[in-house]
Formats: structure tokens, C-alpha cells, sequence
């Protein structure tokens, strides 16, 4: 069993949009039981919130739901608790990495960095940009499950 939490600022755009884009391709995929998916936030501002509306719209046109997921803060246990913590930019890395005190199992990535052109996923909070956004969470998931399934050790 694989354990992966998917981290952004608020967890309820970009980390519940990997969260459920994973969970559909693992799905689809018929490997359901090899994974274990989740996400949270590095902030309080949006705990128990619902995803954003935008995000949850976004999601269901493409047959994906989200319902019943609301935001939870990362907390410091989580380290020892899961194998992968997938960030979406370079302060939710710093964000987790101070949280956790560090990253000595090599646990803490970017999604960005499983393509071919690794940065940062764009909050769509503020840019508005809820389609790029998707684009790049899809094409981070798709890379990070064939880099799981390959055999690749993270």
C-alpha cells in the first residue's frame, strides 16, 4: 500500500484536484487497492471548508466527484504516517519541510517534478486559471502513477 498526501496552501483547490485526479486514474486503472490518497493544507485559513466551488464544477465535468471532502490542516505525525507528501509549489515544500522539521526519509516532492517540466502548479485562487490548473494536476498525477507503477523508487 502506497500512501500519498497531496499538499497545498488552503486544501481546497489544487491538493483535493490531485487528490481526486489520483484517486480516478488509480481507479481506472484497477489498482484501487495499492493506494492510499488524501490531501491537506499547510494553513488554518480554510479548515472544514468544502472544496471550492470552481474545483468541485471543474471535477464533476469530468465525471470525477469530490463530495464530502472538506480541508484539513497537515499536521507534524503526519510524517511518519504516509510515504509521499506531494506538494503543488515551492512554499508548500518549505511549508512541509519546516512543519515536519525537515525531510530525512526523502518523503516531500513537487507534482511538478513527475513531467517533464517540473515548477510550480499556479494557484487558481488567484489567477483564475482553473483549466491550466487541472492541466498541469493531471499531467503530475499521470507521471507520478507511472513512475509508481514502473517500479521507479521515490
Amino acid at each position: 500500500m502506497i500512501k500519498i498526501l497531496f499538499v497545498c496552501h488552503g486544501n481546497i483547490c489544487r491538493s483535493p484536484m490531485a487528490e481526486f485526479v489520483m484517486r480516478d486514474m488509480v481507479e481506472k486503472a484497477g489498482l484501487s487497492g495499492q493506494f492510499t490518497l488524501a490531501s491537506a493544507a499547510t494553513s488554518a485559513e480554510e479548515l472544514g471548508n468544502p472544496v471550492y466551488p470552481p474545483v468541485q464544477r471543474l471535477l464533476a465535468s469530468h465525471g470525477i466527484s469530490c463530495v464530502g471532502k472538506t480541508a484539513r490542516q497537515l499536521r507534524p505525525g503526519d510524517y511518519a504516517a504516509w510515504d509521499l507528501f506531494i506538494g503543488m509549489d515551492n512554499a508548500n515544500l518549505r511549508n512541509m519541510k519546516r512543519l515536519f522539521g525537515s525531510d530525512p526519509q526523502g518523503k516531500v516532492h513537487a507534482l511538478l517534478e513527475y513531467t517533464d517540466r517540473p515548477g510550480e502548479v499556479a494557484d487558481p485562487w488567484y489567477t483564475r486559471d482553473f483549466e491550466a490548473t487541472w492541466r498541469d494536476v493531471r499531467a503530475g498525477c499521470a507521471g507520478l502513477l507511472r513512475r509508481l507503477t514502473d517500479g521507479a523508487k521515490e
